[in-house]
C-alpha cells in the first residue's frame, strides 16, 4: 500500500506541475517489443515513427519531440506498468504509445487518467481497451473489425463447418467471439472452437481435432510472430490443404516476413486485414520509400510500422492542439474525428469509440514476379469496431 500510495502521489505532483506551462521538449514514450521472440514488431514500431519524424521533423509549434523506447518483450503486464511509470514520472513523458499485447495495455490503462497521459494503442487488439480510460485512442486495428469481414468471406465461398482456433488471450476470445456471431447468424456451423495457450510451440493436435471435427474450414487468430508461423506449417504439414480444409485468418497469421518460410504450399491461403505491404497507393510508395531510405527493409515491414506512423500523426497533432501544454482532454478532442490518406487506404478516427475506422481487405497469398505477396482481392470500406458499433 505505501509504494503504491508514493506512486500515485508522485502521478499526481508530476500533473500538478506540468500543466503550470508548456515543456521546450515534449517526450513521447514508446512500450513496444523491441528484444525477444517478438522484436520485429518493436523493430517496426521504431521504423513507423522515425519515417514519420523524417519526412514531418523533430518540432511541433516550436516545440522539440523526443521518443524514448522501452522493451515490453512479451506478455507481463506487471512489467509493462512499471515501465510506463517509470516513463511518466522519471521521463516526465506526455504522451505513451505502442503497447503490442492487450493485457499490458489494460495494465498501463489505469496510469492514464491521474497522470493525465494520454496513449495511443499502436498494435493491441481487444475492443475493449479504450473503455479503460477515456485518454485511450488507437492507431492499429481491433479483431472485431477484422474478422467480421473474415466470417462474411467463409459463408460467400460455401463453407458450412468451421473450426475455430485462437490463443487464449483477449484479441483471441474476441476474433472467436465475432467470427461465431457473424458465421451463425449466416446459416454456417462451428463445429470445434480451440483456444490455445501462448505458449504452445507444437500444433500437431490441433490439427488432429480439427481434422476429426469434419470441419471444411479453419478460421484462426494468433499474434504475429513465432505462434502463427508454427500454426500454418502445421496446417500445411499435417495435409489439411490437400485434403481440401480451407484456411481463413485474420491477417496476423501471415505477415509478409513469414511467408518466404511459408513458401509457395501457402500460395491460396485467405486473409482478412486492414494493411500489405502490396497495397497499391502513392501513400503506400511513399512510405515504403522512406523506410528503405531510413535504413529499413522492407521485407521486414509489418502493419505495426504503419500503425506507428499514423500514430505519430496524432501525436503532433495533440502537442499542436494544447501548444505542448498537458491537457489530454483537448489533446484527445482535436484528434477524435481526424481523417486522412494512410499508407494503409482512408482512415478515420471514430469519436463515439477512439477506434480507427478503415478498409479491410481480403488478400489471397500469392507468387508475383517470382515473389509471395498478400494480394488484395476485395475491399471491405470503412470497417468500425463492430464490437462497440451501433451499425
Amino acid at each position: 500500500m505505501t509504494r503504491r500510495a508514493t506512486t500515485v502521489s508522485a502521478l499526481a505532483i508530476l500533473c500538478l506541475a506540468s500543466g503550470v506551462a508548456a515543456a521546450d521538449t515534449i517526450k513521447v514514450g514508446v512500450i513496444g517489443t523491441m528484444s525477444g521472440p517478438y522484436a520485429l514488431f518493436g523493430k517496426n514500431f521504431k521504423m513507423g515513427i522515425d519515417a514519420w519524424v523524417a519526412e514531418n521533423g523533430t518540432k511541433v509549434g516550436g516545440h522539440d519531440v523526443e521518443f524514448i523506447y522501452r522493451d515490453e518483450e512479451s506478455p507481463n503486464p506487471a512489467k509493462s506498468k512499471a515501465i510506463a511509470q517509470e516513463l511518466i514520472v522519471k521521463d516526465k513523458v506526455q504522451y505513451l504509445a505502442g503497447a503490442y499485447f492487450t493485457p499490458n495495455a489494460m495494465a498501463i490503462a489505469p496510469l492514464l487518467e491521474e497522470s493525465k497521459t494520454p496513449l495511443v494503442v499502436m498494435n493491441a487488439a481487444t475492443s475493449s481497451i479504450v473503455e479503460k480510460s477515456p485518454y485511450i485512442v488507437r492507431t492499429s486495428f481491433t479483431m472485431w473489425q477484422n474478422t467480421v469481414p473474415a466470417a462474411k468471406t467463409a459463408t460467400k465461398n460455401g463453407a458450412k463447418k468451421v473450426a475455430i482456433a485462437v490463443s487464449d488471450y483477449g484479441p483471441g476470445i474476441d476474433a472467436e467471439a465475432a467470427f461465431k456471431k457473424t458465421f451463425e447468424a449466416d446459416g454456417g456451423a462451428v463445429v470445434e472452437a480451440i483456444r490455445i495457450p501462448l505458449a504452445t510451440t507444437d500444433f500437431s493436435p490441433i490439427m488432429q481435432r480439427i481434422k476429426n471435427s469434419g470441419a471444411d474450414t479453419i478460421f484462426t487468430f494468433l499474434p504475429s510472430g513465432p505462434p502463427t508461423l508454427g500454426f500454418v506449417k502445421a496446417y500445411l504439414d499435417n495435409g489439411l490443404k490437400v485434403a481440401g480444409v480451407k484456411l481463413m485468418s485474420t491477417g496476423d497469421v501471415v505477415t509478409e516476413p513469414d511467408l518466404p518460410n511459408i513458401g509457395d504450399p501457402g500460395i491460396g491461403i485467405l486473409s482478412t486485414y486492414h494493411y500489405s505491404v502490396s497495397h497499391a497507393s502513392p501513400e503506400n510508395a511513399s512510405f515504403l520509400a522512406q523506410i528503405k531510405k531510413g535504413g529499413g527493409n522492407v521485407d521486414e515491414v509489418t502493419m505495426t510500422s504503419v500503425a506507428a506512423y499514423d500514430g505519430a500523426r496524432l501525436i503532433y497533432k495533440m502537442i499542436e492542439a494544447t501548444a505542448g501544454q498537458r491537457d489530454p482532454v483537448k489533446a484527445i478532442a482535436a484528434v477524435k474525428d481526424m481523417t486522412w490518406v494512410s499508407p494503409r487506404g482512408p482512415v478515420s478516427i471514430d469519436p463515439a469509440t477512439r477506434h480507427i475506422r478503415q478498409n479491410v481487405y481480403l488478400r489471397e497469398v500469392a507468387k508475383v514476379d517470382g515473389k509471395l505477396i498478400n494480394r488484395e482481392i476485395q475491399t471491405f470500406d470503412a470497417q468500425p469496431d463492430w464490437a462497440l458499433s451501433k451499425e
